[in-house]
């Protein structure tokens, strides 16, 4: 199991952060990543393997003024 914002969620071996971003069907354009407080850039999103027990945090982006 991981944690994806606070909730529970299926871990599989090999899953990628990409991978999981699709699943969750998170699609935003301006997406932060953390993976156990650490801030995975953008470009390694689909390299990035995900550990069983990783605790992530997909926030996403809004601007405004």
């Amino acid at each position: 199991m991981i944690t994806v914002n606070k909730q529970e969620h299926e871990w599989r071996d090999g899953m990628t952060i990409q991978t999981l971003l699709d699943e969750k069907k998170f699609t935003f354009p301006r997406i932060v990543v953390k993976v156990n407080g650490k801030l995975v850039k953008k470009h390694d999103y689909g390299a990035y393997k995900i550990e069983n027990g990783d605790v992530i945090d997909a926030i996403h982006m809004i601007g405004g003024g």
